[in-house]
């Protein structure tokens, strides 16, 4: 029992010096920084330019990435879009695959587990057409679709109404315009009961939709809804319309297995052979969104690997002053060895040194970076506010420590090794 107690407490005796050696090197490393303030600044000076630009890019590519990722957000993560697709060899050929209206009546019949069924059709040519108010004229979008449009897209009226049953029923000339449209045309902050003209129809409008705001610079409110039969009969295109067909998932978890049934579902209708290409796509709210995420990401790591290179070259300075240091404490360090010292403590003293003034610098680095993002931010016109994720900032104060360790260790090696007569003989 006795020869147990006398181990613990050499155990904590050991323990003890240890945490204190460590203490007592990083107050002398505090204090050698703190003696040679405007050289450890400029030592740091590096490390701090490095980290500033690597949490500088990382904040603005994120906020940018978090702003666009919550737009997506907004159309509904269970939402599916079928549209017809043609390869640019059949277009050069002159083959243009469609959806028909029979591909819409099957969908509806024969999927389980969807709903909120919206057929859209694009009015005029590639979906464009010009509006006039008064002396005013304004080229958006157009589609015809239903009332279960604002539904599936999350996209109601701010003032007015929206597209009913019995518009599409009756064909009526109305329309629902976006924010965008209505300060082109120089209409009424509520437009509802105003008249515009499409080519050579009056139409009625009956409503105003929420501002969506931009997404890569491009307006997303400049577009006019009209009744899905109404825009059949102006376009002329009863007959052969080409629909996409947008609709709700009624469980987001069997979003991908809906999706195949689809894909099988229209496979078979269309009629094409086992090695036979898709002549359609069946595409997610959220799939455009995950693709520009894994973009941005695979840009902000190449982007931040390139701009940390300057953190090396002020590495490269922390160990050209730390061998300085080494030098000018030469006599120091024999004397310190000379009174018992061991080998241990000097390294751990300038390698702490060596870490510290690199944390310091990160630390510093992080803060002017975040700074610097505002202000770029702040600079350019709409643009989202910057975003430093957990991940670039502790990534940031960890390689700053890892540069200290990695340059401090030959300097604190050649202290370390030193003998106590060559070192007091140093002059």
């Amino acid at each position: 029992m006795a020869s147990n107690a006398q181990v613990d407490s050499e155990s904590e005796d050991r323990l003890s010096s240890r945490f204190y050696a460590v203490q007592e090197c990083l107050r002398s490393a505090l204090m050698s920084i703190r003696a040679h303030g405007l050289r450890s600044f400029l030592t740091m000076l590096g490390i701090v330019i490095g980290v500033a630009s690597v949490i500088c890019v990382i904040s603005i590519v994120q906020g940018l990435s978090y702003s666009i990722a919550s737009q997506f957000q907004a159309l509904g993560g269970s939402t599916l879009t079928l549209r017809s697709h043609t390869p640019m060899q059949d277009q050069l050929r002159g083959k243009i695959n469609r959806l028909r209206l029979t591909d819409l009546t099957e969908l509806q019949f024969r999927v389980n587990g969807i709903s909120n069924i919206t057929p859209m059709v694009f009015a005029g040519q590639g979906g464009m057409m010009q509006v006039r108010y008064g002396a005013n004229t304004a080229t958006g979008q157009m589609f015809g679709t239903t009332s279960r449009y604002q539904d599936v897209q999350q996209s109601f009226p701010k003032l007015g109404r929206f597209i009913s049953d019995s518009d599409d029923a009756n064909r009526r000339r109305v329309v629902v315009l976006g924010e965008q449209m209505r300060r082109d045309l120089k209409l009424p902050q509520n437009p509802a009961g105003e008249f515009v003209q499409i080519g050579n129809e009056w139409f009625k409008v009956i409503g105003l939709l929420e501002a969506r705001g931009e997404l890569f610079g491009v307006s997303q409110d400049n577009y006019l809804l009209m009744p899905y039969q109404t825009a059949l009969a102006i376009s002329g295109i009863i007959s052969q319309p080409d629909l996409w067909i947008t609709f709700t998932v009624d469980d987001p978890e069997a979003l991908e297995a809906t999706r195949q049934r689809i894909t099988m579902l229209m496979r078979r209708l269309h009629q094409l052979g086992k090695d036979e290409p898709n002549d359609f796509r069946v595409e997610a709210a959220d799939m455009l969104a995950k693709t520009f995420e894994q973009v941005m990401t695979t840009v902000t790591l190449v982007v931040a690997g390139i701009v940390g290179i300057s953190l090396l070259v002020g590495g490269v300075g922390i160990m050209n002053i730390m061998l300085v240091s080494v030098t000018e404490r030469t006599r120091e360090i024999g004397i310190a060895k000379a009174l018992g010292a061991p080998r241990q403590y000097v390294l751990m003293q300038f390698l702490i040194e060596s870490v510290v003034l690199a944390v310091i610098g990160g630390l510093i680095g992080i803060v002017i970076g975040f700074g610097l993002g505002y202000l770029v931010a702040s600079a350019i016109p709409n643009f989202p506010p910057p975003s430093a994720p957990w991940w670039a900032v502790l990534g940031a104060c960890g390689f700053s420590a890892l540069v200290g360790i990695v340059f401090g260790i030959l300097p604190a090696s050649k202290a370390a090794n030193l003998t106590p007569i060559d070192a007091l003989r140093y002059e």
